[in-house]
């Protein structure tokens, strides 16, 4: 006869088995993902790489060439002159280092400025009231760099490339 003990394991190899199958199944879905992920990065990749082949073709020289007199009365295109190129070096400056215009300085001035034309002369100053707002205003103006000069020295060939936002 059966007894107790042989029940109980007859009841767990029976719920190692479905637990064995259940992580079997999952494991072959996560396989069949990874399968069709692999799919898909090539997939992108052979397009990647598509779009390049065809970007080195679109923008092969003698064809701009090509296109620039064919559709230049249309266009209007002109050569880059020279003097037009600059390097990161002599922009003027990143927005993050642009001064903070004073508001309340630019309210003041056109208010000041509407009441001294229809007074004719400026009271205030006359008085000889201390103007302490545009003392506080040049102190907190601060001097906007301008780009560097070109060296004769520099290789016009050389180009300099980096970050705009350091």
């Amino acid at each position: 006869m059966l007894r107790t003990f042989d029940l109980v394991l007859i009841g767990v190899m029976t719920a190692t088995a479905a637990v064995t199958y259940t992580i079997k199944h999952r494991a072959e879905l996560k396989v069949e993902e990874v399968h069709r992920l692999e799919a898909e990065i090539k997939l992108e990749k052979d397009t990647i790489d598509l779009l390049k082949a065809d970007w080195a073709l679109q923008s092969q020289p003698n064809r701009l060439e090509r296109l620039v007199k064919v559709y230049n009365e249309e266009l209007k295109l002109q050569p880059t002159e020279s003097t037009a190129l600059v390097h990161a070096k002599e922009l003027p400056m990143l927005k993050s280092e642009v001064p903070v215009p004073d508001v309340t300085e630019a309210k003041v001035s056109a208010k000041s400025a509407t009441v001294a034309s229809a007074k004719g002369a400026t009271v205030a100053t006359a008085k000889g009231a201390p103007d302490t707002k545009g003392a506080q205003a040049t102190a907190k103006a601060q001097p906007v760099p301008m780009p560097a000069p070109r060296g004769e020295a520099e290789d016009a060939d050389q180009i300099e490339t980096g970050s705009v936002e350091e």
